[in-house]
């Protein structure tokens, strides 16, 4: 069973995640990845969501304020041993919720191209490509996706 767990970037967990993510990323983007990380830092990111199944920590994605009435999605990830279990939606979902909790109206993500997995899950899930957005307009591995949820 997959539990759930509301938390920070703080969370010595999440933080494990994020490195085992960002190591995978590195092998991804290749000479691109210093570009991509520096707007990864975890020191912005308030809302942390933990995936557990039997107490291990097997996913996690966040959310951070874009503007003042979006949120971005980000570190969304799972263990490659975990993934195919709907682990990443459950953890998806459980962030669309907290961002209308908070108030907010929709989420906007960049992901990469040479990730299908992520472009599948967040068009499941109703995500629409929009125009690269901020630091990714004009780069041409980045893809933008926006869904509002109010």
């Amino acid at each position: 069973m997959i539990n759930l767990q509301r938390t920070n970037s703080d969370h010595p967990d999440f933080i494990e995640l994020v490195k085992l993510l960002d190591a995978y990323l590195a092998e991804m983007d290749g000479e691109e990845h210093a570009f991509y990380a520096q707007f990864n830092k975890l020191d912005k990111i308030k809302y942390a969501v933990i995936a557990y199944e039997d107490d291990v920590a097997v996913g996690c994605g966040a959310i951070r304020e874009y503007s003042a009435d979006t949120m971005e999605v980000k570190r969304m990830y799972t263990l490659p041993g975990n993934r195919g279990k709907g682990i990443a939606s459950l953890i998806l979902i459980e962030l669309e919720k907290w961002t209308i909790e908070l108030g907010y109206e929709k989420c906007i993500l960049e992901t990469g191209i040479r990730q299908p997995e992520a472009i599948a899950l967040y068009k499941k899930f109703g995500y629409q490509l929009i125009p690269s957005y901020g630091q990714y307009a004009n780069i041409a591995n980045s893809l933008c996706f926006e869904k509002p949820l109010k």
